[in-house]
């Protein structure tokens, strides 16, 4: 990408962390819609959660074919373009009248989101000089982070209240004033070298970089068999209502960005193999105490959060290990990364509810405990491979 000789525009950090807020808060209503969705369209929550699935594997198909298409395209009209799509999909989405019409809704959401998150990343990254960009790029990301904290549990309240159609009109809201902003402070003319279908060829031949990746897919999937579940697995087994249910999500919020600090604090510290071993181990401990439910709500809270931490600090130490193996490649090997996130998602809600429907909702921790056994073989197995082959570690 090519960078400007002039100091990057002020509001362009908060503008498009404000844009990924949106983007996460598009992505993720469907956790806390599930039940009221269901009742609407009078299907079962976990059949409804097929549409996570949906988002997910369209996201991952979709976002590295669309980056790559639109490379020679300005970064602003790109931007603007993916969240022109993100907003049609939400005001297809508060009119859908069937599971089908809404899955077509959020395939076209994880287009406009798959188009806007990795070049807003890309612009951020140009726009900054090398030795502020870990920082820069973190603050960019603080939006999405921070949809889990307050728009997940605002959409579900708001489902809960007026209906989970009021939900998908928040997202159409909040979109409209982001198209605004992207198109006023993102400057004109900017490119960057697109990621092309050779490179992304090259680096899926590539079985040790891909297994790295695998990581990703295999730890989230982990933790997506009892997120996707949230809202159903605390109504029937703690016997939550909407207010509950919504404290419970912005607790388990809370407990997400303290993992994402908690996350860097250790990958700089232990390095990124130790990190990503007490994470797994952390997981496999805690998940499995969620088929254990009703306990006491503190108890209930605390265990939220620290399974909340657990499960997004990992992010850190796995970002360290791919840059360190990818070097020049890192474009390519992040945004695969970015579609492995989504896969993960995807398999992580199908499992989920497979498992719901072949024993019971509350098999589901230990089914996300066993997941992560196979997070944790990919892990060692891959400390098999040459020690330079991933940085100082």
């Amino acid at each position: 990408m090519t960078s400007t000789d002039t100091p990057p525009p002020k509001m362009i950090l908060p503008v498009i962390s404000t844009c990924n807020f949106l983007i996460g808060v598009g992505a993720f209503v469907i956790i806390g819609v599930l039940e009221p969705l269901g009742a609407g369209l009078n299907v079962a929550p976990e059949r409804a959660g097929i549409l996570m699935t949906v988002y997910a594997l369209a996201y991952a198909v979709l976002s590295p074919v669309l980056v790559s298409m639109t490379g020679h395209i300005g970064r602003r009209r790109v931007m603007a373009f993916g969240l022109s799509l993100f907003l049609i999909s939400g005001i297809l989405s508060a009119v859908a009248t069937s599971l089908g019409m809404l899955g077509a809704a959020r395939v076209l959401a994880a287009a406009g989101a798959g188009m806007f998150t990795p070049v807003g990343a890309a612009v951020v990254a140009g726009l900054y000089p090398p030795e502020q960009r870990a920082r820069v790029l973190a603050a960019a990301m603080f939006g999405f982070s921070l949809a889990q904290v307050i728009g997940v549990p605002a959409g579900a309240w708001i489902a809960y209240t007026f209906g989970w159609r009021f939900a998908f009109w928040g997202v159409v809201v909040l979109n409209i004033p982001c198209i605004f902003l992207i198109w006023h402070f993102v400057p004109a003319g900017l490119k960057f070298q697109a990621v092309t279908f050779g490179d992304l060829r090259t680096t899926l031949k590539d079985g040790r970089m891909m297994f790295a990746i695998a990581f990703t897919g295999l730890f989230l999937g982990s933790i997506y068999v009892i997120f996707t579940y949230m809202t159903p697995l605390f109504s029937q087994s703690m016997g939550m209502g909407r207010d509950m249910i919504s404290i419970t999500l912005i607790v388990a919020g809370v407990g997400a960005v303290m993992g994402n600090i908690l996350g860097g604090f250790m990958a700089d510290r232990l390095g990124w193999y130790k990190t990503l071993i007490i994470l797994c181990c952390a997981q496999m401990i805690i998940m499995p105490l969620y088929s254990h439910l009703p306990v006491g709500v503190p108890a209930f809270f605390a265990l939220s959060v620290i399974w909340a931490m657990a499960g997004w600090s990992f992010m850190a130490g796995q970002q360290m290990r791919l840059i360190g193996l990818a070097g020049p490649k890192a474009p390519v090997v992040l945004a695969l990364t970015a579609a492995c996130i989504y896969i993960g998602a995807a398999i992580g809600s199908a499992i989920g509810s497979f498992v719901i429907t072949t024993w019971s909702i509350d098999a589901l921790g230990y089914a996300a405990g066993f997941c992560m056994i196979f997070a944790l073989l990919n892990l060692v197995i891959s400390a098999r491979f040459p020690p330079n082959s991933y940085g100082p570690s």
